[in-house]
Order: structure tokens, then C-alpha cells, then sequence
């Protein structure tokens, strides 16, 4: 038997834990993933549990895809309050994702689905440089072209 390390209280390991989270809790995807989310007041940390079947890819994929989750989790990780089980389910399309766009397509992806799913409030600067970027540039152009039609 292994000894614990720091991550094992931080994961969902046994299959009960998995049903319980599918069964009971609720669910939110995207084209890439699947997040199921359940309440557990008992834990201090959010626990993650992942799901990545052979349908994804072969094993060098699915490892690639599951350290990336693990790496986008970890960058979201602390904005999640306590007392939460979360599994994440990868669906084919995953390896592909994961294969173009790497960990900033795969942390996306998830960030995607804790904003709709609501366990993260997006953050601000996350917004803001999409919307300070954007408008500006798209909205000067529009502006000429139609004043220099008359």
C-alpha cells in the first residue's frame, strides 16, 4: 500500500466516489468535457476526479489529456470554494483539443465550464482584456468604411 501523499486528499479515487458525483450531482459539457459537480461539506479542498475512456485515444493520448486537465484544475483550482467533489469526463473530441491548443485550449475548455456551471465567477481581467482588445479595434473600422460610403 502506498503512504498518502499531498494530492490524494485532493482526489476523488474510489469508484463510489465517482457514482456518487454522477448519480447525485449535477452536470454541465462542452464539446470537449463533461463536468459533474456535487456538494461535500466534509472536505477542505475541492476534490477532482477524472474520466478519460480509450475512446479518446491511445494511452500516450489520454495521459497527455489527463496531465493537462490536472494542470488547467491546478490554475483554477484555488478561485473553487471548499467542500466540493468535481469529475471531469473527457470526450473523444479532448484529444484533439488537447493535440492543437495544448494546456491553454484544454484550460479553456474547463474554465468554460466552471463559469456556465457557476462554481467560478469569471474573473475580471480575463474579461476585460477580451472586451478592451476586441471593441476597439473592430468597432474604428466599421465606423470609416460606412462614412466613407455616402
Amino acid at each position: 500500500m502506498r503512504p498518502p501523499t499531498a494530492a490524494s486528499g485532493r482526489r476523488l479515487s474510489r469508484s463510489a466516489e465517482f457514482e456518487r458525483v454522477y448519480r447525485q450531482g449535477r452536470s454541465t459539457a462542452n464539446r470537449h468535457l463533461v463536468l459533474y459537480t456535487f456538494p461535500n461539506p466534509s472536505t477542505q479542498r475541492p476534490r477532482l476526479g477524472l474520466s478519460v475512456s480509450r475512446k479518446v485515444g491511445g494511452a500516450v493520448e489520454r495521459n497527455r489529456v489527463k496531465r493537462l486537465l490536472r494542470e488547467a484544475w491546478a490554475a483554477t483550482e484555488d478561485q473553487l470554494g471548499p467542500g466540493l467533489d468535481v469529475v471531469v469526463l473527457a470526450r473523444p473530441q479532448a484529444g484533439e483539443l488537447a493535440e492543437r491548443e495544448g494546456l491553454p485550449g484544454m484550460d479553456a475548455a474547463l474554465r468554460d465550464l466552471l463559469d456556465r456551471s457557476r462554481l467560478r465567477a469569471p474573473a475580471a481581467d480575463d474579461a476585460g482584456d477580451e472586451e478592451s482588445d476586441a471593441a476597439p479595434v473592430e468597432a474604428a473600422p466599421v465606423e470609416e468604411a460606412s462614412e466613407a460610403k455616402p
